[in-house]
């Protein structure tokens, strides 16, 4: 008996969201890997195969922007996809095969709280910022791929930026470090 791969089932997935329209709608573009929240399910919009990933018609450069002051006084920029509805949260970056260098996933929810993300089906290693309400990082850490377990927040955060494992050291973010977030 032959199983579906897991890009073939997140689309899937969103086909059967988006033809009943749960969780809103998704934003975000680029072909990344990672984790999801536990906390629920995420939306992206737009989502199309492209070569067995998905894809999102929106070019890179008109992704929004989450800008970090970095400790060591740079402002570092991440091109992120923005995970909103409960659907987009859960399938966040599982199934992708990479990420390219300046993107990442944004995880948005209503009110501050202890977040848990997992690495299950995540294919590629990941960083993650839990950010508070007032843009503060407030937790950084390091996923694995295919991790089962769960990754908690350090303190309630209301925002969880994924990109790239180690984007993060390379650029000298560190928490309490502010991030102006995407309007």
């Amino acid at each position: 008996m032959k199983t579906a791969s897991v890009p073939v089932i997140v689309f899937l997935l969103l086909l059967v969201c988006m033809a009943s329209g749960c969780g809103g709608e998704p934003t975000g573009s680029g072909q990344t890997t990672g984790g999801s929240s536990s906390e629920g399910v995420a939306t992206t919009t737009g989502g199309e195969m492209d070569g067995g990933e998905i894809t999102r018609a929106t070019a890179a450069r008109e992704l929004p922007v989450v800008t970090i002051s970095a400790s060591g006084g740079e402002e570092v920029e991440v091109r992120a996809e923005v995970a909103e509805s409960s659907l987009a949260q859960y399938i966040g970056l599982r199934g992708r095969e990479n990420l390219p260098e300046d993107r990442g996933m944004l995880f948005v929810y209503d009110e501050e709280r202890e977040m848990s993300f997992t690495m299950a089906d995540t294919l590629i290693p990941l960083s993650i910022a839990f950010i508070d309400s007032k843009g503060r990082i407030v937790d950084i850490q390091d996923m694995k791929p295919l991790e089962e377990g769960l990754y908690l927040s350090a303190e309630p955060a209301q925002y969880a930026l994924e990109v790239n494992q180690g984007f993060f050291d390379e650029r000298g973010v560190e928490v309490g470090d502010k991030a102006e977030l995407p309007g």
